[in-house]
């Protein structure tokens, strides 16, 4: 036979290495998946359930439904105070994934740049290579939350950088860019000609400062950002799979009919329940701040619990639902820390490594679980380093 493409040489994540050595073990404690506990909204459900008794099973539009597209451009408007037209710069996808394939395969092409934090999203280098470009990581220190420094991200830029991909909130680190480091962003962005990328799926959930900034309302930001975000973080809607991507006309108007070589449409169905997650104001606002402020109790529980144990630390986190754990101290590498943790303790999280080469001696834990989890990974957590 034929060799197979080359990208099926991409290396399996560190995340999927962990899953695969617990798989068949009994009584893990689990604090490696980075989704909502909580089950989609009652009344998002009931939506979805009626447009399906209405028929709505038949393929749509390749950028989406236009009422959904105008619920997003509302919605953003009053949440983002930017302006998008429904029409022709709103695409809809199935989830923030496809969101971000289809905006690399509109914008790259072969050996083009890509800056990204290191550490970040692992799939984002995955997606990075299947287009044909490359990613160029760029450092982010614990010390600075997380974010670009302006020197750092400036010096990155080559004749071949194409675009920055920005994710505040961030997975692993829940670090936020706003203030003078967005602004850093968006003046190398704007010197050097290049596209923003922003994975905004976690902005609903940011903690004690509810202000959240959006770059593409920054000053020449606005043609130049594509703005991808999701309805599976913040309205528990993983399993859906619905997203969309904003963006200047000239980029969004090109991605139907890529659409329709990939998945062709959205379920109409699908994007029924999503635009009643917005429209109905009060209940999306109830259900998300439910959940914000049960991941915000969540979180000061873990991490007050994570910094009373001698040799690891970590970071308050700004927002997701992540701590990125210092282990330096405890002279282990991510990758055996976890492995250990889970082999001796049956927890399973994720090696800070698996994000990049920054990764290295931290771990990642997500939240996103019960309290009542979250305390009995803390007692074993703690057996754990006290017998190092």
């Amino acid at each position: 036979m034929k060799e197979l493409s080359g990208l099926t040489k991409l290396p399996q994540s560190g995340i999927r290495r962990m899953f695969d050595l617990a798989k068949d073990k009994q009584g893990v404690v689990s604090f490696c998946l980075g989704e909502p506990d909580f089950a989609t909204p009652d009344y998002i459900v009931e939506a979805g359930k009626n447009s399906l008794l209405a028929g709505n099973t038949h393929y749509t539009d390749n950028a989406g439904l236009l009422e959904t597209r105008k619920v997003i451009a509302a919605y953003l408007q009053e949440f983002d105070g930017i302006t998008y037209d429904p029409v022709s710069e709103i695409c809809m996808c199935t989830g923030a994934m496809e969101g971000l394939y289809l905006t690399m395969v509109t914008l790259f092409n072969q050996g083009d740049e890509v800056i990204v934090a290191d550490p970040c999203y692992p799939n984002y280098l995955g997606q990075i290579a299947m287009t044909g470009a490359v990613p160029v990581p760029v450092p982010v220190y614990e010390e600075d939350g997380f974010v670009f420094r302006r020197k750092e991200l400036e010096k990155a830029v080559t004749p071949k950088t194409k675009a920055i991909l920005l994710n505040s909130p961030t997975n692993p680190t829940g670090g936020v860019t706003k203030g003078e480091d967005l602004q850093a962003v968006a003046d190398i962005a704007v010197k050097y000609d290049l596209y923003v990328i922003l994975d905004a799926v976690y902005k609903q959930l940011i903690y004690d400062d509810d202000s959240y900034e959006n770059i593409a309302s920054l000053e020449g930001m606005r043609e130049r950002t594509l703005y991808i975000d999701s309805f599976s973080k913040s309205h528990a809607m993983t399993g859906w799979r619905i997203g969309y991507i904003c963006g200047p006309k000239e980029v969004i108007s090109q991605m139907p009919k890529l659409q329709e070589n990939v998945v062709s449409c959205i379920s109409a169905f699908i994007q029924d329940a999503a635009a009643e997650a917005l429209r109905d104001k009060k209940r999306s606002d109830e259900c998300v701040k439910a959940m914000r402020d049960e991941y915000r109790r969540r979180r000061d529980v873990f991490v007050d619990g994570l910094n009373s144990i001698d040799k690891i630390s970590v970071v308050k986190p700004k927002g997701a639902f992540y701590l990125f754990v210092n282990i330096k101290e405890t002279g282990l590498t991510s990758e055996e820390f976890c492995i250990r943790l889970l082999e001796e303790q049956n927890v399973l999280t994720s090696p800070g490594s698996a994000f990049g080469t920054m990764g290295e001696g931290y771990i990642r834990i997500s939240y996103a679980t019960s309290m009542d989890t979250i305390k009995e990974g803390l007692k074993r957590i703690r057996a754990f380093v006290a017998a190092l």
